[in-house]
């Protein structure tokens, strides 16, 4: 029998060494397919490149700078050869031999799913604050689910928060059906191209399956800074998709950083080391998740920018 092929996107910029553990994750699965992994790099410069092609890896490279969540993507995907595509982040690493077979079986056993994406779960070093949060996102969840097709007056009917938890998808670690991704590519957008894919493929007849059996390792500590930003235009794109504001008013946002602050603080109150810096990182992110779920929203409806954000 010819055995399926599945190409591997991974965006890489800076890796290091970290990446060597992803692409043996990747290269000792246990499967019925042939795979190939394809790489687009903006710019690295420590090394990455010689380890993606040391691994076999097809390299294609985009300028510094010029890096987008959806177009370059794009990009690569139309270098990818097979059925399915699956895409990764540069540190999102496949837990088991499974994991591959496991992420591929629903878009297998049905022409209905567009794609399915996997669970993730936190880094052994990530902290109780990170943990926390990335608990309450459906990718972090237990149970399986399958979503779709949905019609554009079921979708109408929907609250916002209903809309987002439908169209619920995550390009950390996905795999879509190339041939659902020729007609409906994802949007050059600078972030949530994943969500807006999701609903634009239900809305066009198609499902989504979330498989958490296909797991992942990937967490983040990232700056306060970068948290902000990325909460900015995270809900940018949430008021645009779906209407959905969290912190709608400027006492909604005192509200929350007031509700917040106490909650990360006593997450951070039991990390075993470095707690005093703990404290104030928890701190600090309780007043800019807030504050970037306000201005992005806000930043939506009126229809201008409010702060600067690049890079995320």
């Amino acid at each position: 029998m010819t055995r399926r092929h599945v190409s591997i996107v991974i965006p890489t910029r800076n890796a290091g060494q970290p990446l060597d553990r992803l692409l043996a994750a990747v290269r000792n699965q246990d499967s019925g397919f042939t795979s190939e992994v394809v790489a687009i790099d903006s710019g690295s410069t420590d090394g990455t490149l010689a380890r993606l092609r040391t691994a076999g890896a097809t390299v294609l490279e985009v300028p510094a700078g010029a890096f987008n969540h959806g177009h370059t993507r794009n990009q690569a995907l139309a270098r990818c050869g097979g059925d399915f595509a699956i895409l990764l982040v540069q540190d999102a690493v496949p837990t088991s031999r499974s994991w591959l077979s496991a992420l591929t079986a629903p878009l297998l056993h049905s022409p209905l799913v567009a794609g399915t994406f996997a669970r993730q779960r936190p880094c052994a070093r990530a902290s109780r604050v990170t943990a926390h949060y990335l608990e309450q996102w459906i990718a972090a969840q237990s149970e399986p689910r399958t979503v779709g097709p949905l019609t554009a007056e079921a979708f109408e009917r929907m609250s916002p928060r209903e809309r987002l938890a439908a169209c619920a998808f995550d390009n950390v670690c996905s795999c879509v059906r190339l041939s659902v991704w020729r007609d409906h590519p994802f949007a050059a957008t600078p972030i949530a191209e994943d969500l807006e894919w999701a609903r634009d493929v239900l809305l066009a007849g198609y499902q989504l399956t979330y498989v958490p059996d296909a797991v992942v390792q990937h967490s983040h500590e990232r700056p306060v800074t970068y948290e902000l930003q990325r909460a900015y235009l995270v809900h940018q794109r949430l008021e645009a998709l779906f209407g959905l504001t969290t912190v709608p008013t400027m006492m909604s946002l005192l509200r929350a950083v007031a509700a917040t602050i106490p909650v990360n603080a006593r997450l951070a109150s039991h990390e075993p080391h470095g707690r005093a810096r703990a404290m104030l990182r928890a701190a600090a992110l309780g007043v800019v998740q807030p504050l970037g779920q306000y201005l992005g929203a806000r930043s939506a409806r009126a229809g201008r920018e409010f702060m600067p954000a690049r890079g995320v």
